[in-house]
């Protein structure tokens, strides 16, 4: 385990209970080593803030606008060196689902996995065989992804190495600082480690060494709900030509990205403050989308040689900042136990290497799906799908949707008032008050607020909507 990891485990009782319990569940050395480490920053009472203060903002980058056609490097020999890895470990419970949010239906009969299969296969015909796909599963999510795989899409199934699996990790006690405990349910006694995870997976399961072995270099990383995020050849030249060890996709922000996290810099190096990060003195600063300009696509270039020197540099981990969740042991049951629930982000480990950049890109290569209001607009004609697969909007305007949580938060709830799709193409904004249901034939321009105050849904008549302000 190291020199570190001895020394805490021989000092601290707690951290042999989490090793143990780890080891019972055949984690590997990286997932124990990453957890231990994150621990040890929780019991170090060394705080998990980064104030205003010790940051600079990040003033100037390079966008993929100007990056394109930079790079003399040839586009066969690094494509053969690549892999595509999706992350797929999210079931979407925010929007009411029980199963792998990439399963949920985007398009007529497509999800968002048969779009990235799509994606896939485009790329592979496009560039060759030789790209690598993987997709990244949790153990919520592996067996119902796998199933889908083998019977849409056999070939990619087959595949070896498709699936890499998520760990996860064992709640601590907020108490006790030692393992929480429920036996009613002993799984809810374990969390996701937050996508920080997919380094001690790459390492604790023998997927680093093995692609680094066959003669991989490069990994292109992003979310299953992003359609936007395919193999981009300018940025990958870019990345492989400048040899750098981590790349990060940022966007600039707007108004409605100033609650998630930003880029900043410390002593000259790159790093990603999330917003669990942010004392709460700081938040107007954070938000201050003048100040802190850039945010975390979460779609990530990386070195996969430079990332194995990493881990070995730090003892078999990447040192990542740690974002420490308060919750109940059971998230349904206010009264259960109190715990903290240890997650890292994929995207800060942008400050573990030195020399580590970020492009600005377009807005079209971030488009994912968090709440029913992103997945409204994804369905409707506001968003076209390209011969590669993506979905990108059908003009320079993104509608803003705010569909009343009381009735749309959930999928099932959302279709069942949405018998058709409304035209959103030239829609700003649309605000919807009460339960609406929504016809065949209904289109909205421009601002629209559509209210009905009482409980039972009412119609919206079909028709054209434009700039109006609509009681039912």
């Amino acid at each position: 385990m190291g020199v570190e990891f001895s020394t805490m485990l021989a000092s601290s009782p707690e951290a042999r209970l989490f090793e143990e319990k780890m080891r019972q569940e055949s984690m590997s050395d990286a997932a124990i080593k990453a957890f231990l480490h994150n621990y040890s920053e929780l019991i170090s009472g060394k705080s998990c803030m980064l104030p205003e203060s010790e940051i600079e903002p990040v003033t100037s980058l390079p966008t993929l606008k100007e990056i394109v056609g930079q790079s003399s490097v040839d586009a066969n020999s690094v494509l053969k060196k690549t892999v595509v890895l999706k992350l797929n470990g999210g079931l979407g419970t925010g929007m009411g689902l029980e199963k792998a949010k990439s399963l949920l239906v985007v398009r007529e009969n497509d999800t968002f996995l048969d779009f990235i299969v799509k994606q896939v296969k485009h790329m592979r015909a496009t560039f060759g065989p030789g790209v690598k796909f993987v997709l990244m599963n949790s153990f919520a999510t592996s067996a119902d992804t796998l199933a889908y795989l083998k019977e849409r899409y056999p070939d990619i199934a087959s595949e070896a190495g498709i699936e890499l699996l998520q760990n996860k990790s064992p709640k601590v006690d907020q108490k006790t600082m030692a393992p929480a405990s429920y036996p009613e349910d002993p799984e809810k006694e374990w969390c996701p480690p937050g996508h920080g995870d997919v380094y001690p997976s790459l390492l604790g399961s023998g997927m680093l060494d093995r692609l680094i072995a066959q003669g991989y270099e490069y990994m292109f990383v992003s979310n299953s709900d992003n359609l936007g995020a395919t193999l981009d050849l300018e940025l990958l030249k870019y990345f492989a030509g400048k040899q750098l060890p981590f790349l990060m996709e940022v966007c600039e922000r707007t108004a409605a990205d100033k609650k998630g996290g930003h880029l900043a810099l410390k002593g000259g190096q790159l790093l990603l403050r999330e917003a669990a990060m942010c004392p709460s003195e700081d938040e107007a600063a954070f938000q201050d989308i003048t100040k802190h300009t850039y945010f975390n696509t979460n779609n990530l270039w990386v070195s996969l040689k430079q990332l194995k020197a990493q881990c070995e540099k730090n003892g078999g981990l990447l040192p990542l900042p740690l974002i420490k969740n308060k919750k109940t042991v059971n998230p349904r049951d206010d009264t259960s136990t109190p715990v903290f629930q240890l997650e890292t982000a994929m995207g800060s480990a942008i400050e573990c290497f030195t020399g580590a950049s970020a492009v600005v890109v377009p807005r079209s290569r971030f488009a994912p799906v968090k709440t029913c209001n992103d997945l409204l607009a994804l369905r409707s004609d506001a968003y076209r799908v390209t011969q590669d697969a993506r979905l990108v909007l059908a003009s320079q305007r993104q509608p803003v949707i705010s569909l009343d949580s009381k009735f749309y938060k959930k999928v099932d709830k959302m279709e069942a008032l949405v018998e058709q799709v409304p035209s959103l193409v030239g829609c700003e904004q649309l605000k919807v008050k009460g339960p609406v249901k929504f016809v065949p034939g209904t289109v909205i321009h421009g601002a629209v607020e559509i209210v009905n105050g009482a409980e039972e849904p009412k119609d919206l008549p079909a028709g054209d909507y434009d700039n109006d302000n609509i009681s039912l």
